[in-house]
């Protein structure tokens, strides 16, 4: 049987995005007040989220796993940056689980899929053809819960139907 393919934010989802905010002087605090995604190189910064990492190597041995994020139209650091974090945390060399799986769009609703996991519905994700998993909510509230729900669904026959699952 093929795998599902499963996509993964990862603002959010596998990134913590607070621990590169965390990370900034005042001075840039300051200058991007209201644009803290426009600073140079603060994807470098950011760390993943509790249990995120572990997750996505699991998922991947069960599903055909890609990241499906958004970098920032107007910080160009921000796309190299996504990738360096790629690299750190999930590899960079051939058979490591996110080797050459990283998309970056601002039309999430383009990629075809069973499932993809985003913490909003913005960009196309409530658009998206297969189920919308929105983490961080009451239903979805961590990585354990996410990956129990997903495995459980791995072996079952394809039912592309969109569901969407979140109180938010």
């Amino acid at each position: 049987m093929t795998q599902k393919i499963l996509y993964i934010d990862l603002d959010n989802a596998l990134v913590n995005v607070q621990s590169g905010i965390d990370r900034l002087t005042n001075a840039e605090y300051c200058r991007y007040e209201n644009r803290l995604d426009e600073v140079p190189g603060i994807y470098a910064r950011m760390e993943p989220l509790p249990g995120a990492i572990e997750a996505f190597c699991t998922l991947a041995k069960s599903f055909d796993t890609y990241i499906l994020s958004t970098a920032p139209w107007a910080n160009a650091s921000a796309w190299q940056n996504k990738l360096e974090w790629v690299h750190e945390y999930l590899g960079a060399e051939a058979g490591t689980p996110a080797y050459q799986r990283l998309i970056l769009s601002h039309h999430k609703h383009l990629n075809r899929g069973e499932f993809l996991v985003d913490d909003r519905s913005a960009i196309g994700a409530d658009r998206f053809e297969g189920e919308l998993i929105q983490f961080l909510t009451p239903d979805f509230p961590d990585w354990a819960t996410v990956t129990r729900y997903l495995l459980e669904r791995a072996g079952t026959e394809d039912d592309r139907a969109p569901r969407r699952l979140s109180h938010a």
